[in-house]
């Protein structure tokens, strides 16, 4: 990692940059922006090091996190889990360390079953998965992999096993935006909070 700045993001858990590149957070932080990391620490205990990343600039943290609060919270057919596991299994494409890190914490903690979260970050064709969620997590791969050749039948599979069209589009949305957040992360060396590295074990 860049030697970066001192005045550059920190991680509170471990006093390491964040990031490699010498982008602090905006000083002072707006009110609002106060009030989102103080809900982050009283109900995951921390402020993840992404939302800590994007706080050089407000505005593209408040876009980041909308779009990322309604993709992975929002009302959809798919669980909480399952949208987890579709940022793991993109990130294992990407090779993206802060996301698998991060999210693979998420789907121990999720799932209550650190095999599972060890497996999809690994390699999820190794993990004992219902025909829902294989065909799910192969879609994932695939548009992540090799989006062009995304075909009909691709989508039919989804269908067969139980996705309706509007759950095809929420586990496509999933899947590119984690695309893009890996690739932001990969590109400025995110480190991932200490504490995900034990969540769910």
């Amino acid at each position: 990692m860049g030697q970066g700045n001192p005045e550059a993001a920190m991680d509170a858990s471990s006093d390491e940059p964040v990031i490699a590149l010498d982008l602090p957070p905006a000083d002072p932080l707006s009110p609002e922006t106060e009030a989102y990391f103080a809900k982050c620490r009283e109900k995951l205990g921390l402020v993840p090091n992404v939302l800590t990343a994007y706080a050089f600039d407000e505005a593209k943290l408040t876009a980041f996190s909308t779009f990322y609060n309604d993709l992975m919270l929002g009302p959809s057919g798919l669980s909480k889990l399952e949208r987890e596991m579709i940022a793991v299994v993109v990130s294992c494409v990407n090779r993206c360390f802060y996301c698998l890190v991060a999210h693979g914490a998420a789907v121990r903690t999720l799932s209550g079953d650190p095999a599972l979260g060890e497996a999809l970050a690994m390699n999820y064709r190794a993990a004992r998965l219902s025909p829902r969620h294989r065909a799910m997590l192969d879609f994932a791969w695939l548009l992540a992999e090799a989006p062009h050749r995304v075909e009909e039948p691709d989508r039919a599979r989804l269908r067969e096993v139980g996705f309706s069209d509007r759950d095809i589009w929420d586990i496509a949305a999933v899947a590119s935006f984690f695309s893009m957040s890996n690739r932001i992360a990969s590109a400025t060396d995110m480190r991932p909070n200490a504490e995900y590295h034990a969540a769910g074990r």
